[in-house]
């Protein structure tokens, strides 16, 4: 203690000597690590939602600040000429958005200081994507696209690639999030901020915040890669070191001749500080994230006082700290050569405190759930399109739809944990980037209905399209098909296999036909449209399109159609009476008792069977696969509890039930059957305010429920989240499983943790996990599958039963930053009700086994539906000069077992492709197998002069990614190696790809441009 007073006064008449005599001071921040201290590698950074209290471009310029002051463009201006006065400064950024934004306005000297600072390592550019994409309600193809617009323009700009994974703030953390887009672009570790309250409690007394994470069972260890949760369970300093201007941590005084002069109780504090986080963290390495929302508006006040801290710490010298980077904090944890905990399956579902488990987001605004995943699939499509047509130099292209879809995975916006003129802003960014890839794909598919698309398309054919076929408007289909005018209709499959499926839109006319594109006379039903349809239509036109509707279509016309891979098909609609056309009149059914008889839904292999007593469901039974079971559906309320007991209400984040309610029907309610020679419907309105549909197809065997529900009534005062359940008498024991972002599928057990011991204070919320695809349980005997729309949450709270919410409307904030209750509305004129979602989900009953095939290869046709586009033609017309295409080999198709998921071509004229096997090791006894994939057959019309595999993210080879990846150690591994399945390499001649189950590949794919386009 004596030696350390004479240190002090030392210390002291340095400085006094310093300021006396110099007037100036000079800050030693070039400390490297020391061997045998505490090394505290200071991070500077900031977390920039792209979205959430306001909207990207008010964060961006900095207004709008009466509900946050944040301006992105002040943190950036900033940043550079603090990194200039001192070369051991450094920081690290994420969101390309924003960064891209601001890039835009600068000035070629701006670039140029700006590359030398990302060259030189003072500037990290981490993760990479147009934003910090949320992790539960997020599909892996949108986290792909978003991941690879970032990293496309990080090297382009800067040529270098992400080397960390900085997920700091989603509210929980997938597998797919740590093996795809985490080992599969190269990085080498990912780090976040949000694990269970529990988890992190665990994992600080055991010190394993920090794992080796295999996200994978198929990739077994190459899918592993460095994981770090921090210590806190947030992305902020240690308390009290908050350097904002505006922030009340106390500065670095070092000025002797001031009052106030603190330098060693702040070095104390820094030293306390790092300790506790040094006895939670292995190794003598911790990382404090010196920054957190918006912060660095004025950068110079956190890099001043970090400055000091880092100068006066190191000359105490009880620890050692220095400005770092993620990167080289990774470099040096993996540098010591030790072994780490292995973690599996992933971090869901997260709780940051009891009764507090954020399961509620996962549904929260189903609308822009929906939205998005439409979108998604359309801009999929869509870039095919343009591929095949080529690339517009001068517009339109899909890019704005690429930027709106990749804004739109940000962990405040799909989740819909933003503010609702947020959500807004969301919603009319797809919409505009909606409406210009509209124009290329009407102009594609008007040139490629032609003979010779390649001879300059002088008299394409106009398509238009229904973006608003979901609440029965398509003013395209909706024409008057007097004697003289026929309607045709272009169905797109954007799948790489041959693929057959009922297309539905609403007519006017009753008597007409449907023939294919030979001319041949094929079978169609005509189903009347039901008022809740018509009432959904009247309102939502008008509350989208600023006036009602001028027609009133009346049929529903549904015929099958076929359609090659990669490749279009015509039908033609006119008016004609035949007994092809089949029009559905409706059986009721009212239920008082005298109704006994069982009632009988389905055309073909599939039958569902209602009660005759009160019209319930009661049974499946398919006749091919002898699967025959009880089988029931209902829907109930969960009330939002308002917090009144402990200030934790359920909210756009939170899923707080307090109490759960069996919604019934008001009344003696029909029930309406429409049986057609393709589908039957039965009609069930459920109450005021559920509408069901169920339909059953005669060449399917699978059952859709489309629902509508909404406006939610809130006259009680009590908000209302919305469930169906599914009821079987499957022996699940417990046990069901759920995707992960739409990829792998997980086990998931009731009430049981794998990595601690589970306190139960949520027993419904706590089992809640997010859905993308879909969710199954089995016993020994049946699996019941559900696949769904868009993300949802869902579980199995009771053993043979499986629920998903639906729907959410709540009164009350949850107390998570948004400041506003959940409770989404729509006007028209002065007319405001709540918001109305109609959706759907899929239902198949299988022998156990055999349901995988149905789960993939139809939860594909769910994500890629078709595309229809629609033109009117005279009586005069016969047929385009090419009415059916596939750009693929005639004779050629995709294998059942793989997907095309990328297919799009580069500002350079090459073309980006990604193949995707759809099945896990073990998945499936006939389809979890190596496939192989023949490009010279994919490509027929093109010649193949280059094929370059590449990293997931396309920005680098991937030969050179593996090569360069960290390979760390797990503590208790044998020195066995595992074999793991991969792909081999791509022969040059043979051009054939291999993919093992599990396995995604990326290519960029050079043509010989002087080839003709398709």
């Amino acid at each position: 203690m004596a030696g350390f007073r004479v240190f002090l006064v030392v210390f002291t008449v340095c400085v006094v000597c310093v300021l006396v005599e110099c007037k100036y001071m000079v800050y030693n921040t070039s400390q490297g690590i020391v061997p045998g201290k505490i090394n505290v590698h200071l991070v500077p950074h900031t977390h920039d939602d792209v979205g959430w209290l306001k909207t990207v471009d008010q964060y961006y310029v900095g207004s709008n600040n009466s509900i946050q002051g944040a301006c992105v463009q002040n943190v950036l201006d900033s940043l550079i000429p603090a990194l200039l006065a001192d070369k051991n400064r450094k920081f690290v950024y994420v969101e390309q958005a924003f960064f891209q934004r601001w890039w835009r306005q600068q000035s070629e000297a701006v670039k140029k200081i700006a590359q030398m600072l990302v060259t030189s390592g003072q500037l990290e550019l981490i993760n990479g994507g147009w934003c910090m994409h949320d992790e539960a309600a997020t599909h892996y193809i949108d986290m792909i696209d978003q991941t690879t617009l970032g990293h496309k323009f990080i090297k382009e700009q800067f040529n270098v690639t992400p080397r960390i994974g900085w997920q700091i703030d989603p509210f929980g953390h997938s597998a797919v999030q740590a093996y795809l887009l985490g080992a599969e672009v190269g990085f080498d570790a990912l780090f976040f901020g949000r694990i269970d309250y529990q988890d992190r409690a665990k994992r600080r007394d055991d010190k394993k915040l920090e794992v080796i994470w295999q996200g994978s069972k198929s990739h077994g260890s190459s899918s592993q890669i460095f994981a770090g949760a921090f210590y806190a369970g947030n992305y902020e300093p240690p308390t009290g070191f908050y350097f904002e201007v505006n922030d009340d941590s106390p500065v670095v005084q070092d000025d002797i001749n001031l009052f106030d002069y603190n330098v060693q109780e702040r070095v104390n504090d820094f030293v306390a500080a790092a300790f506790s986080q040094a006895n939670v963290t292995r190794s003598n390495h911790v990382m404090w994230t010196m920054g957190t929302d918006f912060k660095y508006q004025y950068a110079e006040t956190w890099f001043r006082n970090m400055d000091k801290l880092i100068h006066y710490v190191n000359q105490d010298g009880r620890v050692n700290a220095l400005y770092s980077t993620p990167s080289l904090y990774t470099d040096t944890k993996h540098a010591l050569n030790e072994s780490w905990p292995l973690k599996t399956d992933d971090y869901f579902p997260y709780a940051d405190r009891i009764n507090a488990y954020w399961t509620g987001y996962f549904t929260s605004r189903p609308a822009i759930k929906g939205y998005v995943r439409m979108m998604s699939g359309y801009y999929l499509a869509a870039r095919q399109l343009e591929f095949f047509r080529g690339r517009s130099k001068s517009g339109p292209t899909t890019d704005s739809l690429a930027d709106a879809l990749a804004i739109a995975q940000h962990h405040d916006a799909v989740t819909g944990t933003e503010k609702q003129h947020v959500a807004n802003d969301y919603a009319k960014r797809l919409s505009i980037g909606y409406k210009e890839s509209e124009g290329v794909v009407a102009a594609s598919l008007g040139c490629l209905t032609q003979s010779s698309p390649s001879s300059g398309c002088k008299r394409p054919v106009n398509f238009n399209q229904c973006p608003l076929l979901n609440i029965s408007y398509c003013p395209a289909s909706e024409i008057d098909l007097s004697p003289g005018k026929k309607l045709v209709v272009l169905v797109y499959n954007s799948l790489g296999w041959k693929r057959t499926g009922v297309v539905r839109i609403p007519v006017i006319n009753d008597n007409i036909t449907v023939k294919d594109s030979t001319g041949k006379l094929i079978t169609s039903q005509l189903l009347p449209i039901v008022n809740a349809s018509i009432t959904m239509r009247k309102f939502y036109t008008s509350a989208y399109m600023g006036e009602s509707p001028s027609t009133t279509p009346m049929y529903w016309l549904a015929f099958t159609a076929v359609v090659p891979p990669l490749g279009f098909n015509t039908y033609v609609i006119s008016s004609g009476k035949t007994t092809a056309s089949t029009s559905i009149k409706p059986t009721s059914y009212v239920f008082g008792g005298s109704q006994t008889r069982a009632i009988e839904i389905g055309p073909g292999n599939l039958k569902l069977i209602y009660s005759g007593d009160d019209g319930k469901l009661t049974q499946y039974t398919n006749s091919r696969n002898l699967v025959n079971i009880s089988l029931e559906q209902s829907y109930i309320y969960y009330a939002g509890d308002d917090g009144h007991k402990d200030l934790q209400a359920s909210g756009a984040y939170i899923f707080r039930p307090n109490g759960t309610f069996p919604i019934q029907s008001e009344g003696k309610i029909p029930l309406t059957v429409f049986r057609g020679p393709l589908f039957d419907e039965v009609h069930q309105m459920i109450n005021s305010w559920i509408y069901q549909i169920t339909r059953v197809y005669k060449e399917k065997e699978h059952a859709e429920i489309e629902f509508v529900v909404g406006p939610i009534p809130i006259d009680d005062g009590i908000g209302k989240e919305i469930v169906t359940q599914i009821k079987t008498k499957i022996e699940n024991n417990k046990m069901f499983y759920t995707d992960s972002n739409g990829r792998d599928f997980l086990e998931r057990i009731r009430d049981y943790r794998a990595d601690w011991d589970l306190q139960v204070n949520q027993p419904i919320a706590g089992n809640y996990y997010p859905i993308n695809l879909g969710t199954y349980i089995k016993d020994k005997n049946t699996e019941l599958s559900i696949l769904v729309d868009r993300s949802v949450g869902g579980s199995s709270i009771t053993d043979g039963e499986v629920e998903i919410m639906l729907h959410r409307r709540l009164l009350h904030d949850d107390g998570r930053g948004v400041a506003e209750a959940l409770n989404e509305t729509v006007c028209v004129h002065d007319t405001c009700s709540g918001l109305t979602v109609q959706g759907k989900y899929y239902l198949r009953l299988d022998p156990l086994g055999e349901g995988s095939k149905w789960r993939r290869s139809f939860g594909q046709e769910i994500y890629s539906p078709f595309l229809l586009a629609f033109t009117e033609q005279d009586d005069k017309w016969m047929n385009f000069p090419r009415p059916t295409f596939s750009a693929m080999d005639p004779s050629y198709t995709i294998p059942d077992n793989v997907a095309i998921i990328t297919l799009q071509e580069l500002e350079d004229g090459s073309v980006l492709l990604r193949l995707a096997h759809l099945y896990e090791v073990g998945e499936d006894k006939d389809l979890s197998v190596t496939a192989t994939v023949e490009l010279k057959r994919v490509f027929p019309n093109k010649k193949i002069n280059k094929v370059k595999e590449t990293s997931l993210s396309a920005n680098q080879e991937r030969a050179e990614m593996e090569r360069k990846r960290l390979s760390w150690k797990v503590e208790g591994s044998n020195a066995k190696q595992e074999t793991i399945s991969k792909g081999g390499p791509v022969d040059p001649v043979k051009l054939v790809v291999e993919l093992a189950p599990m396995e995604i590949r990326t290519f960029i794919i050079d043509f010989n441009s002087n080839l003709v386009q398709y």
